[in-house]
C-alpha cells in the first residue's frame, strides 16, 4: 500500500474534503506544488485554481479554489481556501461568461475603470476553465 497523508481541504463555509491522499498538486504563489508524504513544513499561498488529489485508494478528485494557503506540517496538508468548489460543480457556462466580460473590461477601458478588479476576475474565471479542463483530461485518460 502506498504511503499516504492527511489532508483538510476547507473554506470559510465549510470543510470540503478530510481524508488521507498520496499526493496532492496545488497552484501555489512562485508555481506549482506536489505534496506527497515526508514533503518539509511549508506555508504558501495559493493562487486561483485547480487542487488535485489523488487519494488512498487510487481515486483522483479535483477542486477549484479561489485563492487561500497551502500548509503542509509532518503529518497533515491542509489547505484554508477563500472559496472551494468540487471541480463537477462549477458553472462551465457561467465561468465563460465571465471571462468574456472581464476581457471585454480590459479592452474598453473607461474613467471609472478598476483595472485590478477586472484584471482578478479575468483569473479567477481562466482558473475556473483551467480546472474544468483538468477534469476532461482526466476523464479522457480513463
Amino acid at each position: 500500500m502506498a504511503m499516504t497523508i492527511h489532508c483538510d481541504i476547507v473554506s470559510a463555509e465549510e470543510a470540503i474534503f478530510s481524508g488521507l491522499v498520496e499526493v496532492l498538486v496545488a497552484a501555489g504563489d512562485s508555481g506549482d506544488l506536489g505534496i506527497m508524504p515526508g514533503h518539509a513544513a511549508l506555508v504558501t499561498a495559493l493562487k486561483p485554481g485547480p487542487i488535485r488529489v489523488k487519494k488512498q485508494n487510487g481515486e483522483e478528485d479535483i477542486f477549484y479554489v479561489s485563492g487561500g494557503f497551502l500548509e503542509v506540517q509532518p503529518n497533515c496538508v491542509t489547505v484554508l481556501a477563500d472559496t472551494v468548489v468540487r471541480a463537477g460543480n462549477i458553472d462551465e457556462a457561467a465561468a465563460l461568461e465571465a471571462q468574456k466580460h472581464a476581457e471585454q473590461a480590459l479592452e474598453n477601458q473607461s474613467g471609472d475603470f478598476d483595472y485590478s478588479r477586472a484584471a482578478a476576475q479575468l483569473a479567477e474565471a481562466s482558473a475556473q476553465i483551467r480546472t474544468l479542463q483538468q477534469i476532461r483530461e482526466k476523464l479522457g485518460n480513463r
